[in-house]
Order: C-alpha cells, then sequence, then structure tokens
C-alpha cells in the first residue's frame, strides 16, 4: 500500500485497516509455520504496511496534541 493511499485515508478507516492487517500477518506466519509460503516476502510487505499505518496514526495523534495546547 502506497503512504499517498495511507494519508487520503481517515482514521477509523486505517484502524480498520490495521486489524486487517494484523490478523493477515498471523495467518502468514502460521502458513509459514505450518507448510511454507509461495511468496515469503509477502509477509515483509505487511510488516511494512502495519508500520506505515502506525506512523500516520502517530503523526496524527501529535498534530492533534499540538492543536489542542
Amino acid at each position: 500500500m502506497k503512504i499517498n493511499k495511507i494519508k487520503e485515508m481517515s482514521s477509523p478507516e486505517l484502524e480498520k485497516e490495521l486489524g486487517e492487517l494484523k490478523t493477515e500477518l498471523f495467518k502468514l506466519k502460521f502458513s509459514l509455520a505450518t507448510n511454507g509460503l509461495e511468496n515469503p516476502m509477502k509477509i515483509k510487505s505487511v510488516k511494512k504496511d502495519i508500520a506505515r499505518i502506525n506512523t500516520v496514526l502517530t503523526e496524527r495523534k501529535i498534530a492533534e496534541k499540538k492543536g489542542e495546547i
């Protein structure tokens, strides 16, 4: 997922997407442990997407706090 697409999404949408990605990551790790994956690099890309979403959510929280002070 591209960062531009992530920044366009609202915070509730991002939190929903984050939950879905964490579920997908769990399934990928489980699949890797049990029978192997065709594309193990998929785990890396899902982890990066999770990190991107967490970064955008954190940036928004910081900007929100700065606006309150």
